[in-house]
């Protein structure tokens, strides 16, 4: 029965990571300790919200760099006294930063950190989508300009953030920005709707070269149920099933590796081999979207397949990733399935993709389960 399954466990020895000292993983564990913490009742202990705070504290303290060229650059990595140790030219780092100042405000009620949120977001919109020079990247002449998906999808995934159980003024000043994002993760599907590429030009084309076959299945799949999730939210049926049929469909049908199973982290969509060194290694983050995917997906349109595939990237989940014995889960594969790199958390692997899985999926189980009983 689905109630068997091992979300609930995993998440509660998940919690006891310890926040890491590298800017962006505070920021997701800033925000995951008070996501469980809002929402959940067996999380609502002073402990966790405790860590939180501290964990903002640290945040605002250190997280934002005012000789980086911009007064809202944030630091990618920070040492444990809060020196900044790498800046990156991208957006991510702030994305989360916002992501953890909106979800503590929730929390604590502090209305000068949700204001700071917002500004935060109103200077990634502008960098996006008007100058980006604050971001200290220059224009190389060789450089061919790119649309890369992550960037609008990590806008809509703060839009959801922002507006989330809010009204008004603060839903109203996002929903454009919502339906934009929606605009640009859409150009991304290619080749008369049977591809999804990572990259497109400014124009929303196909780019020359392996850049523009690239494939990232598992991100795809993030993207399939964060376009789920707004065309549920703003009744929009079309999206909706372009997010099933297109988004998650397409991605897992190609990126399923069917002589070892799971997910192949890069593929060539003319079937080349791809340019990234670990592209036909298993990785947890794209395992842990297709679990949010298609258990999504299943619930509000019931069809018996999409249950079907969440089962089958469950079962190779958590007999690959999940340490039975000592808790949480190893983060790296060979492509036949076998843990290559054993360290729980390292540059790249913290506390959000896995308890923010777990805890999402516990959530849907629950109300799947909650209206087979009523």
């Amino acid at each position: 029965s689905m109630r068997g399954l091992q979300c609930r466990p995993d998440i509660n020895r998940s919690i006891h990571l310890s926040f890491r000292q590298r800017g962006d993983w505070k920021c997701c564990g800033v925000w995951m300790y008070c996501r469980l913490y809002r929402t959940m009742e067996r999380f609502n202990k002073p402990e966790i919200l405790e860590a939180a705070k501290s964990g903002g504290a640290f945040l605002r303290r250190f997280a934002r760099i005012p000789n980086s060229g911009s007064p809202w650059k944030c630091a990618f990595c920070l040492t444990r006294d809060g020196k900044a140790l790498k800046v990156q030219r991208t957006i991510f780092s702030e994305c989360f930063y916002v992501m953890a100042m909106d979800e503590l405000a929730r929390v604590t009620g502090d209305k000068d950190m949700q204001a700071e949120a917002a500004q935060m977001m109103d200077q990634l919109v502008h960098w996006v989508r008007v100058d980006p020079s604050g971001l200290g990247k220059p224009q190389l002449s060789g450089d061919t300009p790119v649309c890369s998906m992550a960037v609008p999808m990590m806008l809509l995934c703060l839009v959801q953030q922002l507006t989330e159980a809010r009204s008004g003024e603060e839903v109203d000043k996002y929903r454009e920005v919502g339906g934009w994002c929606v605009k640009q993760i859409l150009q991304h599907l290619q080749r008369g709707g049977t591809a999804i590429l990572e990259s497109v030009s400014s124009e929303g084309k196909e780019l020359p070269g392996c850049a523009g076959r690239l494939q990232n299945p598992g991100h795809a799949l993030e993207a399939g149920w964060f376009l789920l999730q707004y065309g549920l939210e703003n009744g929009d049926q079309e999206l909706q099933r372009t997010a099933v049929d297109k988004f998650m469909e397409i991605p897992f049908l190609t990126g399923w590796d069917k002589e070892h199973g799971g997910l192949l982290y890069f593929l060539d969509v003319d079937g080349y081999c791809p340019t990234q060194l670990e592209w036909s290694m298993k990785l947890w983050w794209p395992h842990c979207e297709a679990l949010i995917a298609y258990l999504m997906a299943y619930s509000h349109t019931k069809e018996p397949a999409l249950l079907e595939r969440f089962s089958q990237v469950y079962d190779y989940t958590f007999s690959h990733f999940s340490d039975a014995e000592n808790g949480e889960w190893f983060g790296y594969l060979t492509q036949q399935g076998k843990v290559t790199l054993d360290f729980k958390g390292g540059p790249f692997k913290g506390f959000f993709h896995v308890p923010r899985c777990l805890y999402m999926c516990e959530k849907i189980l629950d109300s799947i389960l909650n209206k087979q009983e009523s």
